[in-house]
């Protein structure tokens, strides 16, 4: 009897022990899956950015000089004024043909991501003068080079296909179902070339600034399966515009960068935050937005500490619609109308002609350039201010108003507008040093001067 009852006793605890691990492995998958669908969107995500230039840019190249370099973005912003000054005059409630960005022009900064699950690593260009995210992926009828692997929504157990109901299907309103009434969009570039395909929603993956990851539900985002001509390292773009589909708008209605040097190729500070926690500080002015493109009140200009006489009116944007003064992250110097940029660019003459010897560039036609170094020759050099309403101001120092051509000379970073463009832009150039904050809500702009590092998680 007492061999039956050790017996009996001993084959309860086994039992009791299974049952335990049963119910604690229960448990734990109970959690997980609660855990994977309850995934919220996280209220401020940073990521490192990549600038076109830097040591970890699939554009970078080692041998590139100085003046390759800067003769390279000189071309890329003048085809971005391009393209901004054809989207400014666009009468559309859609990108289709006001388009984006020239694929190269706009690839200033990258950053780091996943998208769906199980996740597949990307590489996406970031673009304020963009809505839609998108990136390439299979089948696609024609594909481009891309650093990352393409991106297959069939093998991802969270890709859904967004349905022509949806409030978000608004990318291509004349053909937006395919057969199956699943929404499609299509992207024509202002060089003409394309991207196509159906938008869908996935989880995405981004790496933080702290080197963790931070994952995002639901985005919308397009899934680019027929590009014609389109040449990008990247896979694709992330739209950082003010439409409902933009990833700025998903992820509440703020957003900031913080550009401390597009010099330096090692420079690993420069950041991006989305989401309602990132940092609104500094002095604020008006934000408003004209087909789908960011537009300040530029006021005026000071240099040593006295405002040109430019009328403001140069600023100013037209009852048609043209002119006005556009922050942009995809420009990297900035541009004046002729009425601002002759005055300017006189002024700084003033300044420099006598010290320093003028020399011609012929890949810089309208442009002022002289023989020696920014940081030794033009120490003491006052800033350029950029005057916005609000009290706001921009001060270019000698870093983000002068561009290294190499072998010993500097061209003004402030370019003359084309012919028959009276437009104004802010390029990235001169928001170097600053953290850029936007509140899409409160339609404001922040500016805050301060070294980027402090901001790192």
């Amino acid at each position: 009897m007492a061999g039956l009852f050790a017996k009996s006793a001993s084959l309860s605890l086994i039992n009791l022990v299974i049952f335990l691990y049963l119910s604690c492995l229960t448990t734990n998958l109970t959690a997980s899956t609660t855990t994977t669908s309850a995934v919220k969107t996280p209220s401020r995500l940073a990521t490192k950015l990549i600038h076109r230039d830097s040591a970890l840019s699939p554009y970078y190249n080692p041998n590139a000089t100085i003046k390759d370099r800067a003769i390279s973005t000189l071309k890329r912003s003048r085809a971005r004024l391009a393209c901004l000054g054809a989207k400014a005059g666009f009468s559309s409630d859609d990108d289709t043909r006001a388009g984006l960005v020239a694929e190269d022009s706009g690839a200033q900064f990258m950053a780091n991501f996943s998208i769906g699950e199980p996740p597949v690593p990307q590489l996406l260009t970031i673009d304020t003068g963009s809505n839609l995210l998108w990136v390439q992926c299979l089948p696609c009828t024609k594909c481009f080079e891309q650093t990352s692997p393409i991106f297959d929504p069939s093998k991802s157990s969270t890709y859904t296909p967004l349905s022509c109901s949806s409030p978000y299907c608004t990318i291509s309103p004349s053909d937006k179902c395919d057969p199956s009434n699943n929404c499609k969009f299509s992207h024509t570039y202002f060089d003409s070339t394309k991207v196509a395909g159906l938008i869908g929603t996935e989880i995405f993956t981004f790496e933080t600034s702290d080197e963790g990851i931070s994952t995002v539900p639901n985005v919308v985002f397009g899934c680019a399966q027929d590009n014609d001509g389109y040449n990008g390292q990247p896979s694709g773009i992330i739209g950082l515009g003010p439409s409902n589909i933009s990833l700025a708008n998903h992820m509440g209605s703020k957003f900031s960068y913080c550009i401390g040097s597009i010099r330096d190729p090692n420079y690993p500070h420069n950041q991006l935050v989305l989401g309602d926690g990132a940092k609104i500080e500094g002095t604020s002015t008006p934000l408003e937005v004209y087909n789908e493109l960011y537009y300040l009140t530029l006021e005026s200009i000071s240099l040593a500490e006295r405002r040109l006489e430019i009328d403001p009116e140069i600023f100013k944007r037209t009852e048609s619609g043209s002119g006005g003064t556009v922050i942009d992250s995809g420009t990297t110097i900035s541009f004046l109308a002729t009425g601002a940029y002759y005055v300017l660019r006189d002024e700084v003459r003033k300044l420099l002609d006598g010290r320093l010897e003028k020399v011609e560039e012929p890949g810089v036609p309208s442009g002022l350039c002289y023989k020696g170094n920014i940081r030794e020759d033009l120490t003491g050099f006052p800033d350029v201010v950029l005057n916005f309403a609000g009290g706001a101001e921009v001060g270019l120092d000698v870093e983000s108003a002068f561009q290294d051509y190499g072998e010993g000379e500097f061209c003004m970073a402030v370019q003359l507008s084309p012919e028959g463009s009276d437009l104004n832009v802010v390029g990235i150039m001169a928001q170097q040093h600053y953290n850029v904050a936007y509140d899409l809500a409160a339609s404001q702009v922040y500016f805050q001067r301060i070294d980027c590092q402090l901001l790192d998680d």
